[in-house]
């Protein structure tokens, strides 16, 4: 039997839809491999968002908050 995937907390940065104007937003999902993110629906991302960066681990929630002044 092999081992289960990592879980840890995924982080993902994300605009809301393709627009120069799309609000850019910050999501952490907490206890999820990183191929239960990519291969399901997520709620509270729309199917139009475009995602811009996507990190495993604690430290990428502060570094994107400080780098997309969020």
């Amino acid at each position: 039997m092999s081992s289960p995937y990592y879980k840890s907390d995924v982080t993902i940065v994300f605009k809301t839809s393709n627009r120069s104007n799309a609000k850019t937003k910050i999501k952490t999902i907490r206890n999820k491999s990183i191929d239960d993110v990519l291969e399901r629906k997520i709620p509270g991302i729309p199917d139009t968002a475009v995602i811009l960066e996507m990190g495993i681990g604690e430290e990428f929630e502060q570094q994107w908050k400080t780098k997309y002044k969020l």
